[in-house]
């Protein structure tokens, strides 16, 4: 199940598409677990703070859990959280809507779950290269990730 939480009034119907065409895509069960959290920079400032050493607000984080909900034994991925004020700054900047956008981020939020990086170059081509074919099968392939 996707769990969303959100403080914001907003489709998430498209970030649940988005999620599931993420797992499918990599092959992962429908049935696994993970909460999207659409907040804002004040707080991904302060989680990007705690857990990476970086005092400055980011569109998105992942934090992977690998863990089983005792009750049904589907497994829980993590949590992905998204600064909606930064997606639509982001989504403004590069010409689309925030939807587009925030269903980006979760993809690439997702695949991190999935334990996908971009730190290396080798890594970064192999994660932008699944991303690229999740975005184009929500037809969104126009879509890419903006690097700053």
């Amino acid at each position: 199940m996707i769990h969303i939480e959100s403080k914001f009034d907003f489709p998430t119907a498209l970030l649940e598409r988005a999620a599931r065409a993420t797992l499918i895509h990599q092959k992962r069960s429908a049935d696994a677990d993970l909460s999207i959290v659409l907040t804002d920079d004040k707080r991904l400032q302060k989680l990007n703070r705690d857990y990476l050493g970086i005092d400055a607000p980011t569109d998105v984080l992942s934090f992977p859990a690998s863990e089983s909900d005792p009750e049904t034994g589907s497994p829980y991925l993590g949590d992905i959280l998204i600064s909606i004020p930064r997606a639509k700054a982001q989504a403004q900047a590069a010409g689309h809507p925030l939807e587009s956008e925030a269903q980006l981020l979760v993809v690439h939020g997702a695949l991190h779950l999935l334990g996908h990086d971009h730190a290396k170059a080798n890594e970064k081509k192999k994660m932008w290269k699944a991303q690229a074919e999740i975005l184009e099968s929500l037809g969104l392939g126009k879509i890419q990730i903006r690097e700053e």
